[in-house]
């Protein structure tokens, strides 16, 4: 079956792709150059497992030589009681529908179905919009395939930076990566339809993905890419709002600073790929990349 990437890709702002012992191969990190000043470029994951936890020098060395700590959100920033009360507003300020009246009889049955294989009362997310339930459904196979964002690389990287008193930059704030999921759930039949589907493989997926992040097998990690985004509507929908969208203006951003003083950037891998992706984009803004 496949699996759109992009609903899990999601999973990892919110909650919201490093081994303490790498064999020969390792997570790629990639050189930027500019008007001799370097930069580097680090796709990660946002969840882990214990065996992730701990940087590989060749990471530490990389963020101790850059001015800048860059990162898509500083979750380290928000307390479990901010970003409660984030969402909270969010929800209550914005148009959106509740489940029970935004997903067909026939999908929201499929879902209840879900939630009850898991002991889960379905009446318990009556009001919350589509995008709600989804990361909650998302965030339960994860942490049934073993991982969570305790060890998640993005959250270490932020703890070594602060360690070595460098400034963080954050991308995006809380509720911009709402606005987005909100934005996402706006085929909300076909969102959720799509979610449950790949539920059965979760885990199996979950898995040889962080795999092929862990060796840093570029080829793979294309090879999901392709198949998150198909020629489906939805897929469409979701790549352009997630991952396309975010690209651009990161890079718009990013592109000047990086052009004056080093940064170190670690966002979610798969924004690095193919035409679309961060290593194009700022090729195209004329820096030299090598994969290190």
């Amino acid at each position: 079956m496949k699996l759109k990437l992009a609903t899990f890709q999601s999973l990892f702002i919110l909650i919201a792709l490093c081994l303490s012992a790498f064999s020969q191969a390792a997570p790629a990190l990639w050189s930027v150059e500019k008007n001799g000043v370097t930069s580097y470029i680090f796709g990660t994951v946002h969840v882990g497992d214990k065996s992730m936890e701990g940087l590989p020098k060749f990471i530490k060395n990389a963020i101790h030589q850059s001015k800048y700590t860059v990162v898509e959100l500083d979750i380290n920033a928000l307390s479990p009681l901010d970003m409660q009360r984030k969402v909270a507003h969010f929800i209550a300020s914005s148009q959106n529908i509740p489940l029970q009246e935004a997903l067909s009889p026939s999908v929201y049955k499929q879902l209840q179905a879900y939630f009850t294989k898991r002991g889960i009362n379905i009446d318990l997310f009556r009001g919350q919009p589509v995008w709600m339930v989804m990361l909650t459904m998302i965030q339960l196979e994860y942490q049934k395939a073993g991982y969570s964002d305790e060890f998640g690389i993005d959250k270490q990287v932020i703890a070594y930076a602060k360690q070595l008193n460098k400034p963080i930059k954050a991308l995006e704030t809380f509720e911009q990566q709402l606005s987005m999921f909100s934005k996402v759930s706006t085929m909300s039949d076909e969102m959720m339809g799509q979610t449950l589907a790949q539920m059965a493989d979760a885990k199996s997926f979950i898995n040889d993905m962080i795999g092929a992040w862990k060796t840093g097998d570029d080829a793979r990690l294309k090879k999901y890419y392709k198949l998150s985004f198909d020629d489906t509507q939805y897929a469409r929908l979701a790549e352009q709002i997630l991952l396309v969208e975010r690209n651009h203006a990161w890079i718009k951003t990013l592109a000047p600073a990086m052009a004056e003083e080093s940064h170190f950037i670690a966002v979610g891998a798969l924004h690095l790929p193919l035409e679309h992706g961060i290593i194009a984009g700022l090729q195209a803004q004329g820096f030299t990349v090598k994969r290190q």
